[in-house]
């Protein structure tokens, strides 16, 4: 049973908009300065699970995150997708015109890009969290500065919104992982979409191989992403969602597929939050 989740960022923050929305309200919130301070959390049990931002439909996947599940050897066992929608905020009685800088998270910033150029007199300056931004703007009573956050930040910490909606592309989501330290939280034939990382060579057809297994299985790819082995050149780690009907086939694709590549591992077996 969870207890209590881990985030990157504060009250307010898109991963605190995520946990209200999977979790019950009444799971205790572990507020997080990094990434990596919420798996710290997470491997010395002072929460049960961490919201992971794990990748976004304009900048796409967030390559750290995939590192720290799989160098941690932890587990998704579930998703969600959030439609992001930033909102410019500052205390209130302010206008636009009046705000002469602007902090926030570096992909925030680069998302609202276009509405900036509109208003050059703000200045643009690269924060650790949206929500964070917000509230320290709320504690300090600092005038002139903006924060880019989402709705529930400017009710959480009473700042007033000068402009909704502002991305550059109005349909903005994120992927969302529910990661824990062991694999598998719901029955079999519920499970339909997994997550896996193996390693093969540059070796021609070595990857379209692989492919084929999945095809033959009735497997569904849905996401792939390589990262180069640092310390082996020319070997390539490769993380894949897949999408299933049936458990059986996917039970058979991974038996295959073990066999064929190097360091397979599942790092996740969950329902997909898109069927």
């Amino acid at each position: 049973m969870i207890k209590s989740v881990a985030i990157q960022g504060v009250k307010g923050s898109y991963h605190h908009i995520v946990s209200k929305h999977y979790f019950d309200d009444d799971v205790a919130l572990r507020e997080c300065l990094s990434f990596d301070n919420a798996v710290d959390s997470l491997l010395n049990k002072e929460s049960d699970a961490v919201i992971m931002a794990i990748e976004n439909s304009i900048a796409g996947s967030i390559i750290p995150n995939y590192a720290l599940i799989d160098n941690h050897n932890l587990h998704i066992i579930g998703e969600y997708y959030l439609d992001i929608q930033h909102q410019l905020m500052a205390l209130p009685n302010q206008k636009i015109e009046d705000i002469k800088e602007v902090y926030s998270h570096p992909m925030a910033l680069l998302q609202c890009k276009e509405f900036f150029k509109n208003h050059p007199h703000i200045k643009l300056i690269e924060d650790k969290d949206t929500a964070e931004v917000a509230q320290r703007i709320q504690e300090h009573k600092l005038k002139n500065i903006a924060a880019i956050a989402s709705k529930l930040a400017a009710k959480i910490f009473k700042l007033d919104i000068l402009a909704e909606s502002i991305q550059t592309i109005k349909h903005n989501e994120t992927r969302f992982v529910i990661v824990k330290r062991k694999n598998r939280e719901i029955p079999k034939h519920k499970i339909n979409k997994a997550s896996l990382k193996f390693e093969l060579s540059s070796k021609r057809g070595s990857l379209a191989t692989i492919l084929n297994v999945m095809s033959d299985c009735k497997l569904n790819l849905t996401k792939i992403q390589s990262l180069p082995k640092i310390d082996t050149p020319w070997f390539y780690a490769f993380f894949v969602d897949v999408t299933f009907k049936k458990y059986d086939d996917f039970k058979k694709a991974k038996s295959i597929i073990e066999i064929m590549a190097q360091d397979f591992k599942v790092l996740g077996e969950f329902k997909n939050a898109k069927s």
